[in-house]
């Protein structure tokens, strides 16, 4: 019996738009607030790779706590994790000028935030069966279309009023997510989770039996890096490249606000497309559109060029993220797919993490050019990647 499906669509639909909303102001905006503060673009690259390695190594370990059951579940991870952020934006808004403090403060709110994104995407499988009907691909997508929200009217507000904008967007959002994940709950669900996975069996905790049992998603990971070494690439960096084509932060904002609502249609209506293709089909399609929107960019001659980009998030982003989630779910056993959600998006935040060490130092000694010519030549090996581990490689393979 299905439980209040558009109830918990709504609810879930919020904690998806306050995330990406907070997302926007601490990621999207990150270099922004960063040079504000006096950093410069090999520090911000240095800080947001410190944050990024953190948040890898931490992704599957949190996730394997949540796979063996016990006090830790989906649900208090995200609340002790909004806490946090909260708390570190609240200090930022407060503390002297100080870039040590800052560097420690934002690179903490900036990994914790990473760490939760792959636990809120468990928590809607997990209330999928236990019989909530969420509709995922459409909260997601609406989830995007608050980034998208936010950035359009942020990049405006932070021109005309200043960095701090960026603390206080993150500190609104974070209170509306506690609120709703704490009453985000079944009755006696904690309990009943916890027996639940005391009988699954037993998870494959460590690295090399995860990739014995799921060959093909191993090289699904390697192909995520190189696309979001790319991507992150383009992201961190997105003030930079505008600025060279004659834009500046409202520009910036625009640019984020385009992508993201573009997001929407094809995140909401994945349901129906995965009737039609698989998602490891969607997932190599996903990464040839990475490419092609990077390519963009190393020709781009004016901000329509950055615009033409950003709609290929369309096929990029939109795509691959909640195709991933559902590959995860179709192919893995129950007791692994929080690792499973985990892994994609630690694979998602190491190659950040390359992207944040490579694309400064670039930046700085050779150009825009450069850098973009090299996420490009990144991501076509990812394309390969991919292409041949779900072509060669079985998805499951029983122990």
């Amino acid at each position: 019996m299905k439980k209040g499906s558009v109830l918990w669509t709504i609810r879930y639909t919020i904690l998806n738009a306050a995330y990406f909303s907070a997302f926007c102001a601490l990621h999207a905006y990150a270099a922004v607030y960063l040079l504000a503060c006096g950093f410069n673009n090999t520090e911000v690259g240095m800080l947001l790779a410190v944050a990024n390695i953190l948040s890898a190594v931490l992704q599957p370990v949190v996730a394997a706590a949540i796979d063996k059951g016990g006090f830790l579940t989906n649900r208090r991870y995200i609340m002790c994790s909004v806490a946090v952020i909260l708390l570190g934006a609240l200090a930022l808004l407060y503390i002297p000028e100080n870039k040590i403090l800052i560097f420690v403060i934002f690179a903490l709110i900036y990994m914790v935030q990473f760490v939760y994104q792959p636990v809120l995407t468990a928590l809607c499988f997990e209330y999928q069966k236990r019989g909530c009907d969420i509709f995922y691909g459409l909260a997601r997508g609406l989830g995007s279309a608050g980034f998208a929200v936010t950035s359009f009217f942020i990049g405006k507000a932070v021109s005309q009023r200043g960095v701090f904008v960026l603390l206080w967007v993150t500190i609104v959002m974070m209170a509306i997510s506690f609120f709703f994940t704490f009453t985000f709950r079944v009755s006696g669900e904690e309990k009943a989770v916890t027996e639940e996975k005391k009988h699954v069996g037993e998870a494959h905790n460590s690295l090399s039996s995860f990739a014995s049992i799921y060959p093909a998603f191993m090289l699904l990971l390697v192909g995520t890096i190189c696309f979001f070494f790319a991507h992150n690439m383009i992201n961190d960096f997105m003030i930079v490249i505008i600025r060279d084509l004659g834009g500046d932060e409202t520009q910036l904002g625009y640019a984020n606000s385009l992508q993201a609502i573009l997001e929407l249609p094809m995140m909401a209506s994945i349901g129906i497309i995965l009737k039609k293709f698989s998602a490891d089909k969607l997932l190599i399609f996903s990464g040839v559109a990475f490419l092609v929107k990077i390519l963009i960019l190393v020709f781009a001659q004016g901000m329509g060029h950055m615009y033409l980009s950003q709609f290929f998030q369309l096929f990029a982003y939109a795509v691959f993220i909640p195709a991933g989630a559902y590959y995860v779910s179709n192919t893995m056993e129950e007791y692994d797919q929080v690792k499973g959600q985990a892994f994609i998006t630690s694979a998602i935040t190491v190659g950040g993490v390359f992207s944040n060490l490579v694309s400064g130092v670039i930046l700085d000694h050779l150009g825009i050019k450069p850098m973009l010519i090299v996420g490009s030549v990144v991501c076509a090996v990812g394309v390969v990647v991919t292409y041949v581990g779900f072509k060669k490689l079985p998805h499951y393979k029983k122990a």
